[in-house]
């Protein structure tokens, strides 16, 4: 199957990534957000990015100007029913993804692929949501989706050999590595990563260590680019919470989300996005240590 024209269903951190590295591989994308505010947001943020591209030397202002004009966006989920391949990239949330699956199931092309970003939910699940079962993926990205190479493929229970195909051929002309996850909650990744950083919460909670000092261990002793407080910070505690939940959820209390997790998400501290999460952060995030 040829991808010509990629939808993209959210334009937050994820979303924007996404499509920009669709955008930069020669794909029309279609970014779609519930309201022009957040469209506004993603948009700045793609071009922030390729403006830094540029001033690196490793695309001209040509280049830029052409990978924009690839690049639309609607407030309008209907807006995407001729898109030949679709990724969601919403909240970590079973009933959200399911009315965006119901309602891009109705919309578009029965042939066309619909594909979730999902972290931990599984992709059975998903597909059940849809008519088509078959032509439902999972297709995980990292953040920042134009710096990490790796994408996590997963096929549902009943996605088909060619829905894989077409999704890893899609990933590699995005310039991705792509490698295969079975269907369980988590999956490799985040079963490992989420798991990790709300150990590192839970000592923080018990008083073994100072935010600085559990991820200058982890920095230090593990070889780790980012300690596991920072990278909580940086995905957002609200998204590590969920995916907490779907992981105990599935395989019990071993992954029981540590009470400070959900006394910050409760306060609003989610980390980067509102300024405030186990550390504080400006403009320009210059960490220092946050108190409840």
């Amino acid at each position: 199957m040829e991808i010509k024209k990629i939808g993209v269903v959210g334009a937050g951190q994820m979303g924007s990534g996404i499509s920009e590295v669709a955008v930069s591989s020669g794909f029309e994308v279609l970014m779609r957000d519930i309201n022009q505010e957040a469209i506004e947001r993603g948009k700045r943020r793609i071009e922030a990015n390729l403006d830094k591209r540029v001033q690196k030397g490793k695309i001209s202002s040509d280049e830029r100007v052409n990978i924009l004009k690839n690049l639309s966006t609607t407030t309008r989920l209907e807006d995407l029913k001729e898109c030949d391949f679709v990724i969601e990239a919403v909240i970590e949330n079973i009933s959200m993804k399911e009315e965006v699956f119901k309602k891009l199931d109705a919309i578009t092309r029965q042939e066309a692929v619909l594909a979730s970003n999902t972290s931990s939910i599984s992709i059975t699940r998903i597909g059940s949501f849809t008519k088509r079962p078959d032509r439902v993926v999972g297709m995980h990205f990292f953040n920042p989706v134009p710096v990490m190479k790796l994408i996590e493929i997963i096929r549902g229970l009943a996605t088909s050999d060619e829905t894989f195909q077409t999704t890893r051929d899609l990933s590699l002309k995005m310039g991705k590595t792509p490698l295969e996850a079975n269907d369980f909650a988590g999956f490799v990744s985040s079963r490992l990563i989420f798991s990790f950083m709300n150990e590192a919460i839970y000592t923080l909670y018990e008083g073994v260590g100072k935010p600085e000092e559990i991820d200058a261990i982890m920095k230090m002793g593990a070889n780790h680019p980012m300690g596991p407080l920072e990278l909580a910070d940086f995905v957002g505690l609200d998204t590590v919470l969920s995916v907490m939940y779907v992981l105990q959820e599935s395989f019990g209390d071993k992954y029981r989300p540590c009470p400070l997790l959900i006394k910050y998400v409760h306060a609003g501290y989610l980390g980067v996005k509102t300024g405030r999460g186990f550390y504080t952060y400006g403009e320009n995030p210059v960490r220092k240590l946050s108190t409840v």
